[in-house]
């Protein structure tokens, strides 16, 4: 079983200094209509972990506090 998923995913590979758009995760009292926007400002990875996780920061050079994991992040192509 875990032979046909594998042959499924598609492995992303990321480097530093890629730009990034990260996903909004909206809280379930919110409003969540069709037009709402679903990714959040540009950002830079800085740093790579195996596990998938990415460590973040802003365009002007501030550091997140906390690692993203890399499925809410999605590569921006400029």
């Amino acid at each position: 079983m875990a032979k046909a998923y594998d042959t499924k995913v598609r492995p992303r590979f990321f480097q530093e200094r890629d730009l990034m758009l990260k996903e909004i995760l909206p809280l379930p009292e919110e409003d969540q209509r069709k037009w709402a926007l679903n990714y959040k400002a540009l950002y830079v990875v800085k740093k790579d972990f195996s596990g998938g996780a990415l460590r973040l920061s802003k365009m002007d050079g501030e550091d997140l506090a906390i690692p993203v994991n890399s499925d809410s992040v999605k590569r921006n192509y400029v």
